[in-house]
């Protein structure tokens, strides 16, 4: 970790007990205690091994400044992301590490609304962290623990209130669900059966170690879930990522389709209904969400990648629909925040209503082809390359919202940033053919080798 910086694009991460220490844990708590000055906060975890030792930390450093912790236990994090403005606290911490593997762990600050504290917040809380100004109760003024269990339920409920029940019920989808071994598991699968959808799950027992595939939900990670969705002929897969608040689709024919595909059809659907509404999405999302918000109607609001700045951001322009590539949908009428579950309610509902195939849906869509791609970097290299990189593509239609986006005249675009969470840069390319969107990875991808050599 840098010297004066605790937060990634998303949370602070880092391997446990070399990065990630129970001693660092409690001094962060400490961090945040100060930050939120004797409140109320929620305290939660995903499915990870050192999930309760690091809960037991948070707990001990946040009551040491005189908040009271409201403990939820194991839980999605959207569950308590909505449990925290359901049950109007302060605030919360989320000890999760999203999708990075399970030797990873890491802490989620959430604000009182749900949403995760904006970036000018985390500075204030490095500040308190780094310059050691840290402000612990008295001994008769330290925080209490208390327990609240019901989180996961409250949250099932919420989801249906957004949808029509009705509807999806009359339709009895049959929904294989891979929560990758983690907290999907105590939610999706109740509220998939209170639709009244048959489901069938794979790596659905709660194991830390993630035995079933990483909780990354990338294509080459869901080929299980492929064949059993092919094999059961099942209506639609499911996968999440590690804390669901990701959801990536697969179609009654077996395939896996990327993120901005499923987020466009729910796109499409909200734009008919409310015509004229703001979208929000990062740089690394495909033209296709473009396209979709041009021909509805809809006005595109583009941002730097990472979900807490398109939740900032949604806040900030009053937007009611955000999405990313990576299967993050922000329903804002539920929360402005990822939501795998609610992701999950919205294409069934719109597959109830349609009466379409997902495999229909996405093939009325324009047609794009997605790559990606990453080239190890070390932290210390990742300005100068961008730097380079820069001065190399100045002549063509770039963006530097985040990283640099290419556009091209064959409506082809690749987008090279420096990832947020791991020492590596990321590429995401789309074509209107797979081979020009491949040779587009391969291209940049020498590019940045070559910087990376001259450094």
């Amino acid at each position: 970790m840098e010297s004066n910086k605790l937060f990634g694009t998303n949370g602070i991460r880092g391997l446990v007990n070399k990065e990630l220490t129970v001693e660092m844990v409690v001094k962060v708590a400490e961090a945040i205690g100060t930050f939120f000055q004797r409140k109320n906060l929620l305290l939660g975890y995903d499915a990870r091994t050192s999930g309760p030792m690091f809960a037991k930390a948070m707990t001990a450093g946040l009551t040491a400044t005189g908040c009271n912790v409201y403990f939820a236990g194991m839980a999605p994090t959207p569950a308590l992301q909505y449990a925290v403005k359901n049950h109007c606290m302060d605030g919360g911490v989320i000890i999760t590490a999203s999708h990075n593997p399970p030797e990873y762990n890491g802490i989620k600050v959430i604000w009182r609304d749900g949403i995760e504290i904006s970036h000018e917040q985390e500075r204030e809380i490095e500040e308190i962290y780094f310059k050691g100004k840290l402000v612990l109760a008295e001994w008769n003024k330290l925080g209490a623990k208390r327990e609240l269990w019901t989180v996961n339920d409250e949250y099932i409920q919420a989801i249906k209130k957004h949808v029509d029940t009705a509807a999806i019920s009359e339709r009895k989808f049959h929904v294989v669900l891979d929560p990758a071994n983690s907290v999907g598991s105590l939610t999706a699968p109740s509220l998939l059966r209170e639709l009244n959808c048959k489901v069938t799950t794979i790596n659905a027992n709660i194991d830390g170690t993630f035995p079933g595939r990483m909780p990354e939900p990338r294509p080459e990670n869901l080929k299980e879930l492929a064949i059993v969705v092919k094999a059961t002929g099942a209506d639609l897969g499911v996968a999440f990522d590690g804390d669901a608040d990701r959801a990536i689709f697969v179609d009654e024919n077996g395939e896996v389709h990327w993120g901005d595909k499923t987020f466009a059809i729910i796109e499409k659907e909200f734009l008919i209904e409310n015509p004229n509404e703001k979208i929000v999405t990062p740089v690394s999302s495909s033209t296709l969400v473009k396209d979709i918000a041009d021909a509805y109607k809809g006005e595109i609001v583009w941002t730097k990648v990472g979900s807490v700045t398109v939740s900032q951001t949604m806040k900030e322009v009053k937007a009611k629909l955000g999405g990313e590539e990576n299967g993050g949908v922000f329903y804002g009428p539920h929360q402005a925040v990822r939501d795998g579950a609610m992701t999950t309610a919205l294409i069934l509902e719109i597959m109830a209503k349609t009466g379409k195939k997902l495999s229909q849906l996405i093939a009325e869509q324009p047609q794009y082809f997605i790559e990606k791609g990453k080239i190890e970097c070390p932290e210390d290299k990742k300005g100068k390359v961008l730097q380079k990189l820069l001065e190399q593509v100045q002549d063509l239609n770039i963006s530097t919202i985040d990283g640099v986006k290419i556009w091209f005249e064959d409506k082809s675009s690749i987008l090279i940033r420096p990832s947020g969470t791991e020492p590596i840069y990321r590429l995401y390319a789309e074509a209107k053919s797979q081979e020009k969107a491949q040779k587009l990875i391969e291209e940049y991808s020498l590019k940045i080798e070559r910087i990376l050599k001259t450094l």
